[in-house]
C-alpha cells in the first residue's frame, strides 16, 4: 500500500484477557471509554485467534507470524531464572522494520526472556528502547503491590524465594522493587513521549505495548483503583484503558493518527481459577492454558481513520497474521523463513474474506509424537485431544479441568451455530467433513518444525535480576528503591478519534 508517508504501527496487548471481557464484546459492566471508541471506530473481529493460551508461547507467536513450536517457546513460559528466550535468530516485527528506518519501542510485560547479560531482552530483538518488567508482574514477591490505598493487599499470591520484581529502562534495572501503583503512569508518559519524539524526528515508528493488565493479581494506581463496580479487575482494565487514551490522544495531536494502524488483543482467555478476578470467556468454554475457544479466541480491534471502515468482521484471523500485514503496509522485507501467518490487509481494507482458512492449535506441553490438540477449519473446530487446566477451574464445565484424552474420530462442533462448543457432530453422518478435516490435519502437521525448546534449557538462579549483583543475602537484598522510574502529570485521555 503506498502512501506520502510510511504508516505507523501501535500493537496493544492485554493480558489474560478474555472474549467477553469488554464492553464492545458484551460485558456489562466494564468501564473501558477509550477501547469502545476504538471498537466504534474501527474493525472488531469475532474470530480472532492466539496460537496457545499462556503468556510466553503467546507473544513469540504475534511477533514473528510464527507458531511458538517453531521458535522453541514451550512447553510453557520464561521465569526470572530461565537460561533460554526468544532466539537472536529470530526476525520480529521491530526487527523486520528497522532497515525501513523505524523507531521501534517496546514498553510493559515482555516476557520473552533475560538471559545472562540481559541476551534476550527486547533491545536485542528490534526495539530501540524497551520500558518495562522481563516476566510476568507475578513471578516475583508482590507484597509491595496493592489494589486500593491506603494499603489493601492484593488477593491470592505470588512467586517466593525469588528477586523482587524489577523495573528495567532498555537493559538496565531502574527500580527494584517496582512501584506497581505509578507502573501504568510511567508506561503511558514512555509511550506518548517515543510518539512524539518520532515524529518530530520525522520518523515513522512501531510502538509494542503489552500491559501487564489485566493478569492476576490485579492492581491499579490512584486514577483507577475503586473506581469501577467490577472491583480489582475492572480497575486494572480500566487503567489499561486509560494508557490507550492517552496514547490515542498522542497520535491525534502529533497530527499522525491518519496514517496509523492500531491494533488492540490480548495473549489468551481468562484465568478462571481466580473467578471474578481473573476474567470471562463470555459464550465460550473454557479458559486459560486450554485449546477451548475461551482459551485461545480473543477480542481484537484494528484502527485506522479513512482506512479501516467501522464494522465487525467474521472472518478467520490471528495474531501470526499481523507481521506478513505490517510487511505489506510498510514495504518491509518479510524474513526468509516459514511464516505462520498471512497478510490480512484486505480484510481490514475491504472486508474481504480472510486468506486464512484453518488454524492449528498446540497445548502449553506441545509434542511432534503427538501431534495437533486442535484444528479450526472454516467453521467447524476439532479437537483431536482435549485437555483441561486448573487454571480454567472453578466454573462449573467439568471439561475445564479434565485430564489429557484423545479423541478417534474428533470431537468436531460447527462455531457458526455452537460457538460453545456444546453440541458435537456426529462424523458418521459427516464423512466429508471428516476426510477434509484429516487431510487438513495432516497438512499442517507435516509442515511444522520443532526448534530446541528454549524453557528446557532450565534455570539458574544467578541470572535473576539483581539490581545490586554483589548483594548478601539474595534474592532479598536486590533492593534499589531510590532509583524512580519517571513520573508525569497527565490529564485524563480526551479519546481524541
Amino acid at each position: 500500500m503506498s502512501s506520502a508517508a510510511p504508516p505507523n504501527f501501535v500493537i496493544f496487548f492485554a493480558d489474560d484477557l478474555g472474549f467477553g471481557d469488554l464492553s464492545s464484546y458484551g460485558h456489562p459492566s466494564s468501564l473501558t471509554r477509550s477501547l469502545d471508541a476504538l471498537a466504534e471506530g474501527g474493525l472488531r473481529f469475532t474470530d480472532f485467534y492466539v496460537t496457545v493460551g499462556g503468556c510466553s508461547p503467546s507473544r513469540a507467536a504475534l511477533l514473528t507470524g510464527r507458531h511458538e513450536t517453531r521458535s522453541g517457546i514451550y512447553p510453557g513460559v520464561l521465569y526470572p531464572g530461565s537460561i533460554g528466550g526468544l532466539p537472536l535468530n529470530e526476525t520480529t516485527i521491530a526487527t523486520m522494520l528497522k532497515p525501513l528506518g523505524y523507531a521501534t519501542a517496546a514498553v510493559g510485560k515482555w516476557h520473552l526472556g533475560l538471559g545472562a547479560n540481559g541476551t534476550y531482552l527486547p533491545t536485542n530483538h528490534g526495539f530501540d528502547h524497551f520500558l518495562g518488567i522481563p516476566y510476568s508482574h507475578d513471578q516475583g514477591p508482590c507484597a509491595n503491590l496493592t489494589c486500593f490505598p491506603p494499603d489493601v493487599k492484593c488477593f491470592g499470591h505470588c512467586d517466593l524465594g525469588t528477586v523482587p520484581v524489577p523495573l528495567m529502562k532498555d537493559d538496565k534495572i531502574i527500580q527494584q522493587p517496582v512501584d506497581f501503583l505509578q507502573l501504568e503512569k510511567s508506561y503511558s508518559l514512555f509511550a506518548t513521549d517515543f510518539i512524539k519524539t518520532s515524529v518530530q524526528n520525522k520518523q515513522p515508528f512501531f510502538l509494542y505495548y503489552p500491559s501487564h493488565h489485566t493478569h492476576y493479581p490485579q492492581f491499579a494506581g490512584s486514577r483507577a483503583a475503586g473506581r469501577t463496580s467490577r472491583g480489582p479487575f475492572g480497575d486494572a482494565l480500566l487503567e489499561f484503558d486509560t494508557s490507550i487514551g492517552e496514547v490515542m490522544d498522542a497520535l491525534a495531536m502529533s497530527g499522525v493518527i491518519q496514517n496509523t494502524l492500531v491494533f488492540f488483543s490480548s495473549d489468551n482467555g481468562p484465568e478462571m481459577l481466580r473467578r471474578s478476578r481473573g476474567g470471562t470467556a463470555g459464550l465460550l468454554k473454557c479458559g486459560k492454558a486450554t485449546t477451548y475457544e475461551g482459551g485461545v479466541r480473543e477480542p481484537a480491534i484494528a484502527f485506522w481513520p479513512g482506512k479501516v471502515s467501522p464494522g465487525v468482521t467474521h472472518a478467520l484471523a490471528s495474531t501470526l497474521d499481523i507481521l506478513p500485514t505490517v510487511a505489506k503496509l510498510s514495504g518491509a522485507t518479510l524474513p526468509p523463513v516459514a511464516l505462520d501467518g498471512v497478510d490480512i490487509s484486505e480484510t481490514l481494507f475491504r472486508q474481504a474474506p480472510s486468506k486464512r482458512q484453518s488454524m492449528m492449535f498446540w497445548s502449553l506441553n506441545p509434542s511432534k509424537q503427538i501431534g495437533l490438540h486442535a484444528l479450526r477449519l472454516g467453521q467447524y473446530k476439532a479437537y483431536f485431544y482435549t485437555h483441561g487446566s486448573d487454571k480454567s477451574s472453578t466454573g462449573p464445565d467439568p471439561d475445564c479441568v479434565a485430564p489429557m484424552a484423545s479423541h478417534n474420530p474428533p470431537l468436531v462442533f460447527d462455531l457458526d451455530s455452537d460457538p460453545s462448543e456444546l453440541y458435537s457432530l456426529s462424523m458418521k453422518d459427516r464423512p466429508d467433513l471428516l476426510d477434509r478435516i484429516m487431510a487438513a490435519k495432516a497438512s499442517l502437521e507435516a509442515s511444522m518444525e520443532f526448534g530446541e525448546s528454549q524453557i528446557d534449557k532450565g534455570r539458574d538462579p544467578h541470572l535473576e535480576p539483581c539490581c545490586n549483583p554483589e548483594c548478601s543475602p539474595k534474592p532479598s537484598c536486590c533492593r534499589c528503591p531510590q532509583a524512580q522510574p519517571e513520573q508525569g502529570q497527565r490529564p485524563p485521555p480526551r479519546v481524541v478519534l
